[in-house]
């Protein structure tokens, strides 16, 4: 067996995916780890995105690592603040800052096959080598600005949700919203009430659910504290109602649609009372094929005198504001754009040359696959912590990471305890896998409208089409024979 200091392990990223992987080598006995970060901080999303009313759509005791449960979260849903503070926490308790290097980007990774070794290279030019890389950098890291016209004409200041410049003063303000999507679902009902005016645009409604959020009393938080039990049953509970809730929000069909349109319905009717407006804030297209939002009190804000829904597509942004299509100058004092991420899982995050000299963009040219979501064939040693069709679309995305850490983690042992240069994934094994992965999609929702989840050609890499504890029952254990492991 090859000694843990002869075994260095690289772990991309410093977000969830990450941190988790670090804790559990660490409960493995694996210390030999470097994490990586190109910022100046853990936290990944919930570092980045500080926006007003920034959270979780997943309720905290879910969206938290099983093996860190916290009974102190303030809320059902918890802020974007809150987690953060609970990511720097576990850092600190498992004494994670010494393995940090942060400030540090990863901008190449070429596999030396005869050394059986990654070489990272940074992006101040320095070179480390790792046995195997647990490649956390998310696929929804990097804000997608949208290509309007005259942008760079506006007067005011433009701010991404992703990237929010606290320095900019809102109160009494004009303010634009472009985007209706996730990040303006939380911001829009958090600075209604401080804006002067606030302006909406919207180019495609939403299907949004309640979210029925509430404040944990603090007996309840001593209770979770005191007794973990009731802390564990809080989660498998908040767990399983999300997964027999999964079929309304993946599966084709127009009975479990329709079940999702009534209670989307009903949150709508419960917040709007003006039936012009209730049509306007409707969408045409089947539950559940662009992504489902949350929230009780978005849609209510258009109920307010000093906010605006503007349907007419944008023209152009001037210096003094916003036109649109119709002709009419929509003035603003500051635009934020609530207009997502680029999707990163299409792509290489950066160059990354397997076996071969391939790259992974190369392997990727017809779509991004992997088996499970984890290995790509040619690209030995190399565990990818959310890839592609590993998404959940009703559920915390940490149920998925936590099975793929613990594969990642058993390939580490059969690597050093068999004494192997590399386990790359058998290519038949990873054809067949995704071929049954893209025949299930013909069942599922989310070809039926245009949407972030679906390539150019319409197929979808991005999500998984079942339920959560089927992917964590097929990626959590190890079977050797698919990897063909080739020693010294």
């Amino acid at each position: 067996m090859q000694n843990d200091t002869d075994f260095p392990i690289a772990i991309l990223g410093a977000g969830f995916a990450g941190i988790g992987a670090a804790i559990q080598l660490k409960k493995a006995g694996i210390e030999s780890f470097t994490i990586f970060e190109r910022a100046s901080e853990i936290g990944g999303t919930w570092r980045d995105n500080t926006y007003p009313g920034a959270a979780c759509d997943v309720p905290s005791h879910v969206y938290s690592l099983s093996f860190e449960q916290n009974p102190n979260w303030s809320q059902r849903y918890a802020a974007s603040g809150e987690i953060q503070a609970y990511l720097l926490d576990v850092v600190d308790k498992w004494k994670l800052r010494d393995r940090l290097r942060l400030n540090t980007e990863i901008v190449e990774a070429r596999f030396d096959e005869n050394a059986g070794i990654w070489r990272l290279t940074t992006d101040g030019g320095d070179t480390f080598t790792a046995r195997v890389v647990l490649a956390g950098v998310g696929g929804l890291v990097d804000p997608a600005y949208p290509n309007i016209a005259g942008m760079d004409d506006f007067e005011g200041e433009v701010m991404h949700t992703a990237r929010w410049n606290h320095e900019v003063v809102l109160r009494d303000k004009r303010v634009s919203v472009i985007g209706t999507g996730a990040s303006a679902v939380q911001v829009v009902p958090t600075i209604a009430s401080v804006v002067a005016l606030l302006t909406v645009f919207q180019r495609t409604p939403a299907w949004v659910v309640a979210k029925l959020d509430a404040f944990y009393p603090a007996w309840v938080k001593r209770l979770l504290a005191r007794f973990p039990f009731f802390l564990k049953a809080s989660r498998f509970v908040k767990y399983w109602v999300s997964e027999l809730r999964g079929p309304i929000v993946f599966y084709n069909s127009k009975l479990l649609s329709a079940i999702g349109v009534s209670l989307s319905k009903w949150n709508l009717r419960r917040q709007v009372k003006d039936p012009d407006l209730r049509k306007r804030l409707t969408p045409d297209f089947q539950f559940g094929c662009k992504r489902v939002l949350v929230s009780d009190d978005y849609w209510a804000s258009f109920e307010r005198d000093d906010v605006e829904l503007v349907t007419d597509s944008i023209e152009r942004i001037e210096a003094k504001g916003v036109r649109t299509d119709d002709g009419r100058l929509h003035e603003a004092d500051v635009i934020v754009l609530a207009t997502g991420f680029k999707l990163g899982l299409a792509t290489a995050p950066f160059p990354i040359i397997g076996r071969n000299g391939q790259t992974l963009d190369e392997a990727w040219a017809s779509g991004a696959v992997a088996y499970k979501g984890m290995t790509v064939s040619g690209f030995p040693n190399w565990f990818i912590m959310m890839g592609p069709n590993t998404g959940p679309g009703h559920t915390s995305v940490l149920v998925y990471t936590e099975a793929q850490i613990a594969h990642a983690i058993q390939a580490i042992q059969k690597l050093q305890s068999e004494g192997l240069k590399l386990m790359d994934i058998r290519r038949d094994v990873q054809d067949r896998y995704n071929a049954g992965i893209q025949k299930r999609m013909t069942r599922m929702v989310w070809g039926g409208c245009n949407s972030w989840y679906l390539n150019a050609d319409g197929s979808n890499h991005s999500l998984y089409p079942g339920f959560a504890a089927e992917y964590v029952l097929r990626a959590r254990k190890l079977n050797p024979n698919d990897y063909e492991c080739v020693g010294y």
